[in-house]
């Protein structure tokens, strides 16, 4: 019993002290990390699910890497198109580790070992897309058929170490000052020639209305003096019959009432001047009473 109790503190001594040197036996792995236990730098495992774990002290080490989706950000850069103008492109990549081995071996573990090495994987891919493209190009609708030909490329090519291309995104694509000022002029030369074009095809159309509304009115106008004239006719062809009919009724008083329509319309006028023999058969029912 009392070797037991001399024993007993020497160990927990020895326990403290070996903690203190060596760290402690037992280690944890969150649910946002990787773990990669090293036998003396010789990896032995990182298929660790999160929890608690134990290790060899002043045998084994362990290093833990972050599995949460990270963020290149990168500085804009210029990069040259087929007509030889540079563009400013600023971009990012979303990536993570999902092969941890694979990415210890390439990069010694360090995050920016391997963002350099992701970073000229997309460099070196965006100056071939852009070197084969214009600046109407880059800027339209084939951007996004860059951005997903390079997020493809990328995530072939970043494999090779570990870890995955999530998304690849352009925030934004500028052009220098110089070639701004020459790309601003040609698009608003392109923008006058389609204003011009615009105008005279709205001039020939404006032309070819005004020219069938013309054609239009002298139809219209043909037509209503044709219609009038017919209108004329029947009314004169109607209103000779009427005289007629009224002659043959009775003759006398129809010449009678003739006479009448004839004086009003000559005489009476305040400065009327007719020159007649008293005598003429205009003035025969003057003085002459009718007969009934």
């Amino acid at each position: 019993m009392k070797k037991l109790a001399t024993i007993i503190p020497i160990l927990l001594l020895a326990v403290i002290v070996l903690s203190a040197l060596g760290g402690s036996p037992a280690f944890t792995v969150s649910e946002r990390e990787h773990a990669i236990k090293f036998r003396f730098g010789e990896i032995l495992r990182s298929d660790y699910e999160p929890g608690l774990h134990f290790k060899i002290p002043f045998v084994n080490n362990v290093r833990k890497f972050d599995n949460r989706v990270l963020t290149l950000d990168n500085q804009p850069e210029e990069f040259l198109t087929e007509e030889k103008k540079n563009v400013i492109v600023d971009f990012f990549v979303k990536w993570q580790i999902t092969d941890v081995d694979s990415f210890y071996r390439a990069t010694s573990g360090f995050e920016s070992n391997a963002t350099q090495r992701l970073l000229k994987i997309m460099q070196d891919g965006l100056r071939n897309e852009f070197a084969k493209r214009t600046v109407k190009e880059v800027v339209s609708a084939e951007r996004t058929e860059i951005v997903d030909r390079m997020t493809r490329e990328a995530q072939n090519a970043a494999k090779e170490f570990g870890i995955s291309v999530v998304d690849v995104r352009v925030k934004r694509i500028d052009l220098p000052d110089a070639v701004s000022s020459s790309v601003f002029q040609r698009m608003t030369q392109e923008r006058n020639r389609i204003a011009a074009q615009l105008r005279a095809e709205g001039g020939e159309a404006a032309e070819r209305i005004r020219a069938e509304a013309d054609r239009n009115r002298t139809v219209i106008l043909a037509e209503a003096f044709r219609d009038a004239e017919r209108l004329r006719g029947d009314g004169d062809a109607r209103a000779a019959e009427i005289y007629a009919n009224a002659y043959e009724r009775d003759a006398e008083f129809y010449s009678f009432y003739r006479s009448l329509e004839a004086y009003r319309k000559s005489i009476g006028g305040g400065q009327d001047v007719l020159v007649l023999e008293p005598d003429s058969e205009f003035f025969q029912y003057f003085g002459k009473k009718l007969r009934r």
